[in-house]
């Protein structure tokens, strides 16, 4: 631990490993088996949970970008085996929520930016300079290309693959594929579910029901009365019609 700064206050786990130059301030709680870079900042409000790697120069838990923030006790959360890559940066929360959260065994790459307020999922992959507006939420198992742009409250659902590149503006439903200018429905992350272990019936499920809201024609509020219309409706198409019935930005397009 030579020539890092540790505050004394900061609660620190066992077989902390911390390489040069690096800070961690008085309001922080780390866990055990965590490894921490050079030149790495984790400010007051930062919650590592054990068996996180965290690269050089990353930032974590500095104040929000937000001119409404007035110095508020607020936190970050990283959750249990997640990998933080170089120079990526990570605010705490502000008052709306008092908190951003990334998940566990998340995989952020390089540059990459959790805006505050931000909800990130379990077992997401950031890739190379994604960049998160506050309030964003991203559900389990999403992966994101690298160079993506996404608009302050915008919500992407679980097992959602975004390419790179493209500017997320709109919410993206649960297990989709999405690209192209602007960013649009390409229909459903297949090969993902079956690495993820979904039953070729599940899958069958999730194709039939985005027929119904991107290809019958009904506007979405009318695809959902449509999709409720089965008396047995599976589980993962529960998880896209409460996805859409609780969206506020409104859905990619078809």
């Amino acid at each position: 631990m030579t020539n890092s700064l540790i505050s004394k206050k900061a609660k620190i786990g066992n077989n902390l490993i911390i390489s040069n130059f690096s800070i961690i301030e008085d309001d922080v709680v780390i866990g055990d088996n965590v490894e921490i870079g050079s030149n790495v900042l984790i400010a007051n409000g930062a919650r590592i949970s054990d068996n996180v790697r965290i690269h050089h120069g990353a930032v974590l838990s500095t104040f929000p970008q937000d001119l409404k923030f007035g110095g508020e006790d607020t936190t970050l959360e990283v959750g249990e085996g997640t990998v933080i890559r170089e120079y990526a940066t990570l605010n705490r929360g502000t008052n709306h929520s008092k908190k951003s959260v990334v998940g566990k065994n998340c995989f952020l790459m390089a540059y990459t930016h959790v805006a505050h307020d931000c909800y990130v999922g379990d077992n997401v992959i950031l890739a190379n300079s994604v960049n998160m507006g506050g309030h964003v939420e991203i559900g389990d198992y999403a992966i994101i290309g690298g160079l993506v742009p996404i608009h302050q409250f915008t919500k992407i659902g679980a097992h959602v693959m975004i390419g790179g590149g493209f500017r997320t503006v709109k919410d993206v439903p649960p297990y989709a594929l999405a690209g192209g200018f602007p960013l649009k429905f390409e229909g459903i992350n297949s090969i993902g579910l079956r690495r993820r272990g979904f039953t070729g019936d599940q899958i069958n499920n999730i194709k039939d029901a985005y027929y119904i809201i991107y290809r019958s024609g009904l506007n979405f509020s009318d695809a959902v009365l449509k999709l409720k219309e089965n008396s047995e409706i599976p589980e993962e198409v529960k998880l896209i019609i409460d996805f859409i019935e609780k969206s506020k930005r409104g859905l990619v397009k078809g």
